[in-house]
Formats: C-alpha cells, sequence, structure tokens
C-alpha cells in the first residue's frame, strides 16, 4: 500500500503496486517486454464514466508509442469497467483510494518510467499531434526542462511569462493536458506537496521558477489540449478564498517577501471593481489574508 507523501517529496520509481491493490495493464502480464519510453502519461480519475473513455483515446491515438499510467481513485460510477476495456493499451492502471488529486499523481509519477512526464485529469484531451509536437521541442532543445502547450480553454490559452508567478499564478495555460517536464528534473524538485491540496501545482511551478529550470511554450498555433470541465476541471469546484489564501501560503513557503505577497492580495482585491467580480475577494477577507501572511513570516 502506498502511504500518503507528507514532509518528505524525495521518490523512488516503483514497478508494480502491492497483491492487495486492484491493478492491471500490460506490465502485469508475463511476457510484458520493458523498454524506454520517451514519454510517461499520467491520467488520474475518479468516478467520471461518462468522459474517461475519450480521454483514455485521445492518449493511446497520438501515434507514439508512450507508456500510459491511469491511476483510478476507487470508481464506484463504471469507470473501472471503461479502463478495463483498454487493458491491452494501458502500460499500468491501479485502482486504489487515495488522498486526493496530487496524491494520485504522485502514484502515477512513482510507477512512471519514461524521460518526460504528462499528466492529463479525465475529461481533458490531447489534440490529435499533441505528443509529436512536445517530442520535436525537447529533442530540438536538449537543454530543456519543461514546456506549457497551447490549450484550449473557455478561450485559447498560450505562452508563459515567469517572472509573473511572482505576482499572478495565472502565467501558464494549463496544468492538465499542456504541461511537460523532464523525469530527471521532477526526481529533483520531488513530488506535488499534498500538503497543499488546492494547487499543489502552482507549488511545483514555483519550485521550477525559484530554481531557474529551463521552460518554454509552444507556438500559440501549436494546440496540444483541450481543457474541459468534464472531470478536470478541479479548481473550479473549490471556492475561490480558500484558493487564493492556500496561494499566498504557497508564496511564503517558497520564500517570496511578504511585502510583495501582500501586494498580490490588494492586486486581487482590486479586481472586485473589473469585470471578472466572481474572481474577488471582500475588504475583510483581504485583510484576514494580509494578517495571516504576516503570522506565518513570524513562524
Amino acid at each position: 500500500m502506498l502511504l500518503r507523501q507528507n514532509k518528505e517529496l524525495n521518490y523512488q520509481n516503483l514497478y508494480l503496486p502491492d497483491n492487495k491493490i486492484l491493478s492491471g495493464g500490460k506490465r502485469t502480464k508475463d511476457k510484458y517486454n520493458r523498454k524506454d519510453y520517451f514519454f510517461s502519461i499520467i491520467t488520474v480519475v475518479l468516478n467520471n464514466v461518462n468522459f474517461i473513455e475519450e480521454t483514455i483515446k485521445s492518449v493511446i491515438n497520438q501515434g507514439i508509442d508512450v507508456e500510459y499510467i491511469l491511476i483510478d481513485g476507487g470508481s464506484t460510477d463504471g469507470t473501472l469497467d471503461i479502463i478495463k476495456k483498454y487493458d491491452n493499451h494501458i502500460d499500468l492502471w491501479i485502482s486504489d483510494k487515495d488522498f486526493g488529486i496530487y496524491d494520485a499523481m504522485n502514484k502515477g509519477i512513482k510507477y512512471s518510467s519514461g524521460k518526460y512526464l504528462g499528466i492529463i485529469n479525465s475529461g481533458d484531451l490531447y489534440n490529435s499531434n499533441a505528443l509529436s509536437t512536445i517530442k520535436s521541442y525537447f529533442t530540438k532543445h536538449e537543454k530543456l526542462d519543461f514546456i506549457f502547450g497551447t490549450v484550449q480553454k473557455k478561450i485559447l490559452k498560450s505562452g508563459f511569462k515567469k517572472n509573473k508567478i511572482y505576482w499572478s499564478f495565472d502565467f501558464y495555460p494549463s496544468h492538465s493536458s499542456g504541461f511537460f517536464i523532464s523525469s530527471r528534473v521532477q526526481k529533483k524538485l520531488g513530488l506535488y506537496n499534498v500538503n497543499f491540496k488546492l494547487s499543489a501545482d502552482h507549488d511545483l511551478f514555483f519550485r521550477l521558477i525559484k530554481n531557474k529550470f529551463k521552460g518554454m511554450a509552444t507556438k500559440k498555433n501549436e494546440l496540444i489540449g483541450y481543457f474541459t470541465k468534464d472531470g478536470g476541471s478541479y479548481s473550479s469546484t473549490i471556492d475561490f478564498f480558500d484558493q487564493f489564501n492556500e496561494e499566498i501560503n504557497i508564496r511564503l513557503k517558497n520564500e517570496q517577501n511578504v511585502l510583495s505577497i501582500i501586494f498580490v492580495i490588494l492586486l486581487n482585491y482590486s479586481m472586485k471593481f473589473a469585470k471578472n467580480k466572481k474572481r474577488s475577494i471582500s475588504i475583510k477577507q483581504c485583510l484576514n489574508l494580509i494578517k495571516n501572511a504576516f503570522k506565518i513570516e513570524q513562524k
């Protein structure tokens, strides 16, 4: 049984889960031959029977031989039946309860052996030539550590400006279906910090940029994936104040100056008077965030 990752983010790669854990896929077969994969693609899912199949097909129909790892959180709605349908196309699938979406991602990372890792949540989709496009970038730029691909959300999102992370977390197109990282760099950074239940991906990106790893974005017209609300939109179900409060803690954890964090808080409060009123905080919440930032820094 895999244990929840806590303070220690380092990890060793695993091959097969404990016999007590429900699992399947090509890797569990006697005649499975290990090979060197360029990509390991990870899908995490929980009770998403209506959309998991389209995500699976968007991965296995890429025209590139990939290691596909699928982590199910113990679905009871028929999702597992869909996964078993593609047993011969999935290298390893696991169905077991976890401690949340980032814990599930960490499981997938531990079982991955590819040179580069990508995560696509159930409900999200890759464009038909997504992985061949990403492969060409990593092949051409040998020192490249990570890539953000163009993703279709409500609007087309592309590019990233690394310094923007210090005053806004909206500096990248998408995590699921758009983000790819060298497994070598993932090892150095460690896993997603599950102490951050809502925005552990933002913490990982902060660590990437703070440690000066090299990243780039695909061109705007090179569409990599589609980020949907059908299972992949985890953040859309979260109260904005709770998410913003955690993001403040992420900044403090990554040693951002508290005064610049207060600027971020005030900047977001000013959004109340802009068009995006739903993604705003009240003056009371604003003051509470500032108080919490000072308290945490003093500990």
